[in-house]
């Protein structure tokens, strides 16, 4: 679909997930061993044919820049369009964040003038799913709407979408109006913060905001100019996770053990693709024991892992156990450690005999480069 072109707004609430973007955006958080939150986004984009693909970050971005280097794995790393990765102006983190993303778009709206496709994809990173954008793609063409949004049905029993915004429409799925999911109906139409619309529909919304002042975001921004647009929407109907929470960030990584739900994330419409490191396979000792969990490359497991995700280059020695718990990269447990419903964040140091046990629906988290 070279008409249309991808633009990733990092501009996301990280109040509930800090524990782990401390030190980086969520869109640089890992996930399922050897991924990263925004390779989702970024392979759907491309699997759907996209060429000319923007990163509007929000600060913190030196593990994003190292994750997505010079984008080859996603097959932009081309001589004309490509990935562009477009910063803030340089200033304070809290200032970035009070100022909005609208102030991003509008100091970069050349970028967006001057690309050639005729159509925008708008997403957001911390929304993970599988999908072909090409069906709606033509759904939108050929419905001839200003806006379309993506939505998925989803039960309200699980609690995973409470507070993300909830769509409400008639039966040829005209939006009627959109809220907030407070979990009080069996069901809701969750949005997937994708929207689909003409490129010179987009600078005037982000000309007009500026010229009005009436909102710091451009999610706001839309949302306040439907009532004035023909704006439709189009189902989505396979997995989706929200990566918002540290409880959902723990919830989706263990969705990952379920055959099914691995499949339908990084298979179901299109290959995911990430950064490539060239690292030998894991070596799994004699007295190592692994049950049900996802172990990356170049591990060294010699104790007992059930229900886990072992992200690059962890070492588990012997005696150790592991369970329904998260170890990202370099992580180290040494011998007769005890972890259960715990994330261990990058090159965590476990000692000897530590015993460290959280809550199933309140998971423990050590944060980066930790001794413990």
């Amino acid at each position: 679909m070279k008409r249309f072109m991808g633009i990733i707004n990092l501009g996301e609430n990280e109040s509930k997930i800090k524990e782990i973007t401390y030190n980086r955006p969520i869109a640089s958080v890992p996930i399922g061993g050897r991924y990263r939150v925004i390779d989702f986004t970024l392979s759907n984009m491309v699997n759907a044919g996209i060429q000319n693909v923007a990163i509007f970050t929000q600060g913190k971005n030196r593990s994003l820049m190292g994750h997505l280097g010079s984008a080859k794995p996603w097959d932009l790393n081309r001589k004309y369009e490509g990935l562009f990765v477009i910063n803030p102006v340089l200033e304070p983190e809290d200032t970035i964040i009070r100022k909005g993303d609208i102030e991003s778009f509008k100091n970069n709206i050349d970028y967006i003038q001057g690309s050639k496709q005729e159509y925008v994809l708008l997403t957001k990173s911390y929304m993970l799913y599988n999908m072909d954008f090409k069906k709606a793609f033509n759904y939108h063409i050929d419905s001839s709407s200003d806006i379309t949004l993506i939505y998925k049905r989803v039960d309200n029993k699980d609690n995973r979408f409470i507070g993300c915004d909830n769509l409400t429409t008639d039966k040829f799925n005209n939006l009627k109006s959109i809220g907030y999911n407070m979990g009080n109906d069996e069901f809701s139409n969750i949005s997937l913060e994708t929207y689909i619309l003409r490129k010179d529909l987009l600078i005037d919304i982000i000309k007009d905001t500026v010229s009005k002042g009436d909102s710091k975001y451009l999610k706001q921004a839309i949302y306040n100019r439907m009532d004035k647009l023909k704006v439709d929407t189009f189902p989505f109907n396979g997995y989706l996770a929200c990566i918002n929470s540290i409880e959902n960030y723990y919830n989706t990584s263990m969705d990952l053990l379920d055959e099914k739900k691995y499949k339908d994330l990084f298979y179901e419409n299109g290959l995911i693709y990430t950064k490539i490191k060239d690292e030998p396979s894991t070596k799994y000792s004699s007295s190592s024991n692994i049950s049900n969990s996802l172990v990356a490359n170049g591990c060294i497991i010699e104790g007992r892992v059930e229900n886990s995700i072992i992200a690059r280059g962890v070492t588990v020695k012997k005696g150790a156990v592991i369970k329904n718990s998260i170890l990202m990269q370099k992580s180290l447990v040494s011998e007769n450690a005890y972890l259960e419903n715990i994330i261990l964040d990058k090159k965590v140091i476990v000692s000897e005999g530590k015993i460290l046990s959280g809550n199933h629906n309140k998971p423990f988290v050590i944060k980066k480069n930790t001794f413990l």
